[in-house]
């Protein structure tokens, strides 16, 4: 039986997670669930879950939450409240599925308390990837993937030493836009941008799974997860998403994991590792999928991967830069105030306008990351 905290229950990923926990009543008990504003569905959750605590990032929301639950479970709020689950004495692992940078200081929090983390949020490694994995070491700890990608790199990985790998390679859907022309872009919609051809996720992920900044982040989370260089994590395009990446290790050869795109899978592996667990929920017929293709992704299209490798590649507190620039520039898209192009556009601009502080502390990351959001605004 794992106790598990959840940070972002009423997400994408923390709707899954909670699918799992029902899949799994006798290995998974939430103890803990923490959301943003959604109030009313935490309060289905906790009803159905009975977690020992439950946070809610609105104070004034959170109050309510407390009357209409009498004395239990205990209601927090805030980023205190955050922190307060993150170390809940009796919790084993933090899955931490909040999106932005919001998740960064918990999961330092859950793991100087001496708990596993999950990782959902690309933010957390992103930032601070040199922190975290430090302090799991020290701490003893794991940090296990929830990304399908890293999932799977991590499946076929089975303790091998980053030494052995001669190249990851995570692979990309290459979103709605893969066979649109350059010239087009700039006529490319906000709706247009949020149908994603193979995932239903939250519009901020939509919209850089669309860019391929998704995948620029996760090249510099799977950097610092499995201990490799830049220069050894690659990216090919494969619109299937059935094979969720790959390891090519340096004898040749090349071990991948398959199956049908579902988070319920990898969320289930980082919660039962080192054990897998029956379940039925994901299927995978090769039959009816037929055929299986790669690619190679186009950079003069998709800049968001040279981008964000520049950024891993010079390190400190230029991936922090990145991160808080995409974001800035994804809202300013959304809110249709710069077309699909000024997203890398401005991404590039406060890159160039950074210096990058090396090996910086978490203060120092936070500082760069304001810093970008400032700068990206000036012109978004």
């Amino acid at each position: 039986m794992k106790n598990v905290v959840l940070l972002g229950s009423t997400g994408s990923i923390g709707t899954s997670t909670l699918k799992v926990a029902e899949d799994l009543p006798d290995r998974i008990r939430i103890v803990g669930l923490a959301a943003g504003n959604n109030a009313q569905l935490l309060f289905e959750q906790a009803q159905k879950f009975r977690p020992e605590a439950v946070s809610l990032n609105d104070t004034a929301g959170a109050g309510e939450l407390q009357r209409a639950f009498g004395t239990s479970p205990q209601v927090l709020a805030g980023n205190d409240g955050l922190l307060k689950l993150a170390t809940l004495p009796s919790a084993d692992i933090v899955l931490i599925a909040i999106v932005g940078t919001a998740g960064l200081q918990p999961a330092l929090a859950a793991i100087r308390a001496g708990k596993d983390i999950a990782v959902a949020s690309k933010e957390i490694l992103v930032m601070a990837g040199e922190i975290v994995m430090e302090e799991a070491r020290r701490q003893g700890v794991r940090v296990l993937p929830v990304d399908s990608e890293h999932s799977a790199i991590f499946q076929c990985l089975d303790g091998k030493p980053p030494a052995s790998v001669r190249r990851l390679w995570l692979t990309a859907s290459g979103g709605p836009f893969r066979r649109t022309p350059r010239e087009e872009f700039a006529a490319i919609t906000v709706e247009r941008a949020l149908k994603h051809p193979s995932w239903v996720m939250g519009n901020k992920i939509t919209i850089d799974s669309a860019t391929l900044f998704n995948k620029g982040l996760e090249t510099i989370e799977a950097r610092w997860l499995f201990d490799v260089e830049m220069a050894r994590v690659g990216v090919v395009v494969h619109p299937q998403s059935v094979v969720h990446s790959l390891v090519e290790f340096v004898d040749g050869s090349i071990l991948a994991q398959l199956s049908t795109p579902d988070m319920c899978l990898p969320i289930q592996y980082a919660l039962t590792y080192p054990e897998r667990v029956n379940s039925e929920r994901v299927q995978t017929d090769f039959a009816k999928i037929g055929n299986l293709s790669f690619e190679a992704p186009d950079p003069e299209r998709f800049p968001a991967l040279n981008l964000a490798r520049r950024a891993g590649e010079v390190g400190g507190t230029m991936p922090a830069v990145l991160n808080a620039a995409n974001e800035v520039a994804v809202e300013a898209f959304c809110q249709r105030r710069i077309g699909f192009p000024g997203i890398s556009e401005t991404v590039a601009r406060v890159m160039d306008r950074h210096q990058a502080v090396a090996h910086p502390n978490l203060a120092q990351i936070l500082e760069a990351d304001a810093w970008a959001r400032a700068a990206a605004r000036t012109g978004a």
